[in-house]
């Protein structure tokens, strides 16, 4: 038998007490079961060694990025400022997912409680959308760097970039806010003791979504809508630019410099094809042509994979970023 629970009409005030550091008080909030690996063939505790290792081998390469663009004076440009701040961005976002599916694969224990999950979708898209904004403005700084170098400094400045990155954070902020003030009106499917069951690792919208009783057209129309503009505007300020930019490569006279410029965004490349496609796929297809097994796959892909893979992408790409850590490794001194 299930009941139809709403958010009480302090959820938001909890959660938001929860995110200042304060302990809310939840106990009449609904409690979510993240269930997508209780039934797993994979023993819990392969799948914790698992998660456990690409969340430090995530943080340490990312951490190891920072801090050779922070103390490196040969890594002072535009693009290993962006660079870092995508770094800072990518083990926020781990740190939202990944600590707390090991702590349910460990106890065995799958609950949380509502102000919890809504912290954590909180944070996930934060992180998330800001992500996908700085990878967008990477693109322009690309597109500058190659189509305009007489101007790409000048432009493309330290205090440029501080704007540009502190807009990426704004815009994330107002839409997770407007997400989440869609969700609190909702019921959930909960049974007799008030757990709601949710078939995904981590408390995302769309299984949220998913095990609402109440009418969800509102947030799907938004999703596609503010979330599709959202998202198809920075995809394409990105294909735009690398259009132009691949234009201006072809009419580069020097093999070096074309081979130059390709590397350049080579590794960029890589990665926002990786990233937006997966986010596409779990986000903007029709619910009916959903497949949860499927969204699973995609979800683990961009929240752990992608985070995992940008400093190592980045860093193997990138002579100038190999020689400081070669340099580092040697047991010499980053130049300064």
């Amino acid at each position: 038998m299930t009941h139809d629970l709403p958010f009480d009409s302090n959820s938001f005030r909890r959660t938001l007490s929860l995110i200042m550091g304060c302990a809310p008080n939840a106990s009449h909030s609904p409690v979510f079961l993240l269930l997508m690996f209780s039934g797993a063939e994979v023993p819990p505790i392969a799948l914790f060694v698992l998660f456990l290792a690409i969340y430090l081998t995530t943080m340490m390469g990312n951490v190891t990025l920072v801090l050779l663009i922070s103390r490196d004076s040969r890594l002072q440009s535009p693009m290993y400022y962006l660079l870092r701040g995508l770094s800072v961005i990518d083990m926020g976002l781990s740190t939202a997912i990944l600590p707390q599916l090991l702590a349910h694969l460990v106890t065995h224990d799958p609950a949380i409680p509502a102000p919890h999950c809504l912290a954590q979708l909180f944070f996930f898209y934060v992180f998330g959308v800001t992500d996908t904004l700085v990878i967008s403005v990477m693109a322009l700084d690309r597109y500058m760097a190659i189509c305009d170098p007489l101007h790409y400094h000048s432009m493309m400045n330290r205090q440029c970039c501080v704007r540009l990155l502190a807009l990426c954070w704004v815009v994330s902020v107002v839409h997770i806010m407007l997400h989440v003030g869609l969700l609190l009106p909702l019921s959930w499917a909960a049974d007799a003791e008030g757990k709601v069951r949710l078939l995904h690792f981590f408390c995302d919208h769309r299984p949220l979504l998913r095990a609402s009783c109440s009418d969800i057209h509102p947030n799907e129309l938004a999703i596609f809508l503010e979330g599709g503009v959202l998202m198809m505007g920075p995809c394409a300020l990105i294909v735009l630019s690398y259009v132009c930019t691949g234009a201006t490569i072809l009419r580069l006279p020097s093999a070096a410099g074309r081979r130059h410029a390709v590397s350049t965004c080579g590794s960029h490349l890589t990665m926002v094809g990786f990233f937006y496609g997966t986010i596409i796929w779990v986000y903007f297809q029709p619910p009916s042509q959903n497949s949860q097994d499927q969204d699973m796959v995609a979800s683990v892909m961009y929240t752990s994979i992608t985070p995992l893979a940008n400093p190592f992408v980045y860093s193997l790409r990138n002579k100038d970023v190999k020689s400081a850590l070669h340099r580092l490794l040697r047991g010499g001194r980053v130049a300064s």
